[in-house]
């Protein structure tokens, strides 16, 4: 039953994103959401209260991505700045952070977030003991401790509020 809603879902997702609607469209539709729900299907539907909740799309909407655009536009400007006035001491680097989230959903938001902004990508995760190793272009902070707070905090605050 569940997987039947999360593929209404996605296929109303499809009919109001591909507008007008044409039968080979619709097809394509219904095919590209059979995928969505066999391919992540088991992601959505692992934890199927959180969905259920208006006030998390609340703060997904009002408060989560306004931070992952405000935070990608900075390191923009920061990657822009770099580029056109290349910075001697610039030092690239794994940094390894840490994070009190274990849902998986909720750590692949933080990597994708993290990932998001130039310069820096998550290379690994370690769920069991919470760590994430992050290539940063320009490492700032090489204690874990500090780089947490300059990488992951920020979304963090906001994560545990979507997905807990």
């Amino acid at each position: 039953m569940r997987k039947l809603i999360l593929f209404i879902i996605s296929l109303l997702t499809w009919i109001f994103l591909d507008w007008p609607l044409l039968p080979l469209n619709f097809l394509i539709g219904v095919a590209a959401s059979i995928f969505v729900v066999y391919v992540v299907g088991d992601l959505c539907l692992k934890t199927p209260g959180v969905w259920s909740q208006p006030q998390r799309y609340f703060y997904y909407i009002f408060l989560y991505l306004p931070t992952v655009v405000w935070e990608m536009t900075k390191a923009n400007i920061d990657a822009a700045i770099h580029i056109l006035h290349p910075d001697p001491a610039f030092k690239p680097g794994i940094v390894k952070v840490k994070t009190i989230l274990k849902n998986e959903i909720a750590l692949t938001a933080l990597a994708n977030s993290i990932s998001y902004m130039p310069g820096m990508i998550v290379v690994d995760i370690d769920p069991e003991n919470g760590f994430l190793y992050v290539h940063w272009n320009d490492v700032k902070h090489q204690e874990m401790t500090s780089a947490t707070k300059v990488i992951v905090e920020k979304f963090e605050k906001i994560l545990l509020k979507i997905f807990y």
